[in-house]
């Protein structure tokens, strides 16, 4: 199954029961499911998935054209996990300016914008992880994990979900498994799994992101 982990929060008001501080000199956490949705925002403006080093070179001239600040190609990277150097932080000038492109003011005030906003993310942000028994029949889910990859799960029922699309990963489409919740920056564990085509194997599991878990967890539009 999944695996569990702990995500504290302490200051800034996110969750009722939950808070979190960030300070302006400091460096977060790159695998919290806020930086996820920020990654989202930034991709949106954009109007493109960040899937390689051109994407990131794109976004770095964007940014500069928009805002007048530059930050490089490699340190955008660190944020989408794309960079093989595995950081485990991104500094808060850099989210800063990412949420500034993105139209949502500071760091700190995209925060309290995505705490307030109704629906969409805020039912599994709370401690980084999305349960299965949360989810409705027919929702989607679109995964990613370290260099660069990036898959669209589509959730059957019963804990078990289809592959529907992949980028530059070995999952197929068609490809299902079972599993009873997701953790931003827990590896994934993919129980029963079972590619297209081929014939059943008793308890057969597959596993993505086991270095650095999971840098992508949102559910997607349709």
């Amino acid at each position: 199954m999944c695996a569990i982990g702990a995500f504290s929060m302490t200051k800034l008001r996110y969750f009722p029961e939950k808070t979190i501080t960030f300070a302006s000199n400091m460096s977060i956490q790159a695998n919290i499911p806020q930086i996820a949705a920020l990654r989202k925002e930034v991709e949106g403006k954009l109007g493109r998935q960040l899937l390689t080093h051109v994407h990131f070179v794109a976004l770095s001239d964007a940014i500069e054209t928009v805002l007048r600040e530059h930050i490089s190609p490699t340190t955008l990277e660190r944020v989408w996990g794309y960079s093989t150097r595995h950081y485990d932080t991104v500094s808060h000038r850099t989210l800063d300016v990412l949420a500034r492109y993105a139209g949502r003011g500071s760091w700190e005030e995209f925060c309290q914008w995505l705490a307030q906003k109704e629906g969409g993310e805020s039912d599994f942000f709370t401690e980084g992880i999305m349960a299965v028994s949360s989810l409705s029949e027919g929702t989607r889910l679109r995964l990613g994990w370290q260099p660069d990859r990036v898959c669209e799960v589509r959730y059957l029922g019963a804990g078990r979900f289809v592959v529907e699309s992949v980028t530059n990963g070995s999952l197929r489409a068609g490809d299902t498994f079972s599993c009873l919740q997701f953790q931003a920056g827990k590896p994934l564990y993919m129980d029963c799994f079972q590619r297209e085509g081929e014939a059943s194997r008793e308890n057969q599991r597959y596993a993505v992101g086991r270095e650095n878990g999971l840098t992508l967890l949102e559910k997607t539009e349709g």
